[in-house]
């Protein structure tokens, strides 16, 4: 039996239990998964090659192939893509600039990631976008948008600004929104005497950093939290609590990422919560083994819960899927395989049988609605 005449088999075997297969496919194409590229070369970009990681990311392992260019990890991330069905999106960070010039990040603008719209747009795929908050000189302090000094203030805030310009691009070239999400590190290692200054500051530079008018139909604004990281162990300006209540009060998704929280939190019991208040949402499907690890995503019981928090609960078309881990102890293109392949595996038993609704209820209604209906 070829592949074809188990399908239809299959197929069958299905459609006596009220389940049609091809719908079912046909909705899981129509939901891209957002595929990281940092996975592919360690999180080191090619605008800084010599400098260090820091903010409090780290990548273990040293597998050997590691992309050197952008025309190499294009290479790679086009191997991995013959292995995974249907179309994706690929997500960037600003350091992943494909440029002979020698620019800073402020110096950023859409001609600089040219060869990425070019390679998105023959391969009919969407392209999000990160700006680089860590990682540079001027995150030394340990402090970025929301630091005490103007000038690092000022530098990281033209960045996000310029950011968001980019991002408008992308979106406009690809005719698909692009997801732009803002993550920043700072924070201190030990217990701050002042912690409200910090988050005032923050608050006032994204709203500076957002102060464009961009369209809605091409750029996406998100911003994603933190418990801590490493030498932020004892405060981190952008906590959950700081986050949500940005993105309520200024109508922006709010991201979570799975490593983001206490070991004992998951996420999939956050995302009913967050949806309650936010139109849209962003998801770094990750796999915390300990805390922020950033191991690849497996089909575990965590990844089946995200799933059904988000088909269940009529979520899935407001939410943005994306995936954030570098691993570097196995074969970096294998590793986007299996997460990306993963992300959708749990996608697909949930949405072969959703919830049965007598009507499309507004996205404030759809977690009550959806629950009855459910539960009927």
């Amino acid at each position: 039996m070829n592949t074809k005449q188990a399908y239809e088999w299959a197929k069958e075997l299905y459609a006596k239990l009220g389940v049609d297969t091809d719908a079912a496919l046909e909705k899981l194409r129509k939901t891209p998964i957002s595929i990281h590229c940092w996975q592919g070369d360690d999180v080191n970009g090619f605008l800084f090659q010599d400098i260090a990681l820091s903010g409090g990311i780290q990548t273990t392992g040293n597998y050997p192939g590691r992309a050197r260019n952008a025309e190499e990890l294009r290479a790679d991330l086009d191997f991995a893509l013959r292995m995974i069905p249907s179309t994706h999106r690929v997500n960037l960070h600003a350091i992943y600039a494909d440029t002979p010039e020698k620019v800073d990040l402020v110096d950023l603008e859409p001609r600089h990631f040219a060869s990425w719209t070019d390679w998105a747009k023959e391969r009919k795929m969407g392209i999000d976008y990160n700006p680089t908050c860590f990682s540079h000189p001027m995150a030394e302090s340990g402090f970025t948008i929301s630091s005490a000094d103007p000038d690092v203030r000022a530098f990281w805030i033209e960045h996000c600004r310029k950011s968001r310009l980019i991002s408008e691009n992308f979106g406009r070239e690809l005719g698909t929104k692009c997801v732009t999400n803002f993550w920043f590190p700072d924070g201190y290692k030990d217990i701050p005497v002042d912690r409200e200054a910090p988050r005032y500051r923050m608050m006032t530079a994204l709203d500076e950093a957002r102060r464009d008018a961009v369209n809605p139909e091409y750029h996406l604004d998100a911003l994603e939290s933190k418990v801590f990281g490493i030498g932020a162990e004892s405060y981190t300006v952008g906590s959950n609590e700081f986050v949500l209540g940005y993105c309520v009060s200024r109508g922006i998704a709010c991201t979570l990422d799975a490593g983001h929280f206490h070991p004992t939190e998951v996420i999939s019991d956050k995302i009913s919560s967050v949806m309650q208040y936010t139109k849209e949402l962003l998801l770094h499907v990750s796999r915390p083994v300990r805390w922020d690890s950033d191991h690849v995503v497996i089909l575990d019981d965590e990844l089946h819960a995200i799933a059904q928090s988000l088909v269940r609960g009529g979520i899935i078309d407001r939410t943005h899927i994306g995936l954030d881990y570098f691993d570097a102890s196995i074969n970096r293109v294998a590793a986007w395989v299996i997460g990306t392949r993963n992300m959708c595996k749990a996608c697909l038993p949930l949405i072969s049988n959703p919830p049965k609704c007598s009507k499309k209820p507004s996205w404030r209604e759809t977690i009550p609605l959806v629950w009855l209906c459910w539960k009927n």
